[in-house]
């Protein structure tokens, strides 16, 4: 969705602006981490409009910190290599060949996209992986799949977060963009599901919030019900909704649902599709998609 503003009254420009301060006040000097993934991804609009929000928000002293997937990129090289790919429980297979895949379109594609686009607004993104400085490490993970246990290959999950590096780059005004790939303690490899990532580093970090942008409205207690859209869920309630929700879905929810318990004050599942919806959620009174806030 791309917005006319040229067509805005200017004193509906100032009013919107004016709303934003309690907001920029409560942000000031504080950690957000963004989970960019999905359409915003792939949209050129999108892109670059994401990669201005970033740049937007370090310039209003807020230190952004973006953890990014890269599934359809992932999959569209599989397919360009012949290379057959498989999803279980929302969770991609990873196998030694798809991990090649992963490592090189992560850092070496999606993840430098990134940076350049953010670094057209100035030199503030540094690309990094959970390789670099021993930022994450690795534990396999298995998932559950009607109710049995199931091997997905060189998945993990985030087992630590050494902190020390993303804070390092903070500190020297610089916007980490983190692609998840991580080392166990024997040194293997694995891919880390972006929303898993994202969380352990809200929660390690003591973030102040974790966006999500997905490629629907927010979250759904019965997709696809546009009247099922809920605008804010408590952890206790979302956790009951889990077995029930749609599996591309389940990650995002157990990545809220991580982070908030963790300590973060709320985390937010919104519409990646729309241009400029971390500006919106974050500095608007309305908002956007579904908050997740700790049990009532």
């Amino acid at each position: 969705m791309t917005l006319n503003t040229t067509a805005i009254p200017t004193q509906v420009k100032a009013q919107v602006l004016a709303e934003a301060l309690p907001w920029l006040k409560q942000l000031h000097g504080k950690v957000v981490v963004v989970k960019y993934g999905g359409n915003a991804m792939t949209d050129d609009a999108l892109r670059r409009a994401f990669a201005a929000d970033m740049a937007f928000l370090r310039n209003c002293g807020i230190y952004p910190v973006v953890v990014h997937g890269g599934g359809p990129q992932i999959t569209a090289m599989l397919r360009r290599l012949g290379i057959a790919g498989d999803f279980k429980g929302g969770f991609r297979v990873t196998t030694p060949e798809v991990l090649d895949v992963a490592r090189m379109v992560l850092f070496g594609q999606v993840g430098r996209e990134l940076v350049n686009l953010i670094n057209a607004h100035g030199p503030y993104a540094v690309g990094i992986t959970g390789e670099d400085a021993q930022l994450f490490t690795a534990v396999r993970r298995s998932v559950t799949v009607d109710g049995v246990a199931t091997d997905i290959g060189l998945v993990g999950d985030v087992d630590q977060v050494n902190t020390a590096a993303m804070l390092d780059l903070i500190a020297a005004g610089r916007i980490p963009v983190v692609s998840t790939l991580a080392p166990d303690a024997d040194g293997v490899v694995h891919n880390i599901n972006a929303d898993t990532a994202a969380a352990a580093v809200a929660e390690a970090l003591g973030a102040e919030k974790l966006l999500m942008l997905t490629d629907v409205e927010g979250l759904y207690t019965s997709w696809p019900d546009p009247g099922s859209l809920v605008s804010e869920i408590d952890t206790a309630t979302l956790a009951q909704l889990l077995p029930t929700l749609e599996s591309g879905m389940i990650p995002k929810v157990e990545a809220c649902l991580r982070a908030v318990d963790g300590g973060v004050p709320s985390a937010h599942v919104i519409d990646g599709r729309v241009e400029h919806c971390v500006l919106v959620e974050l500095f608007t009174e309305a908002g956007t998609g579904t908050k997740v806030v700790s049990r009532r």
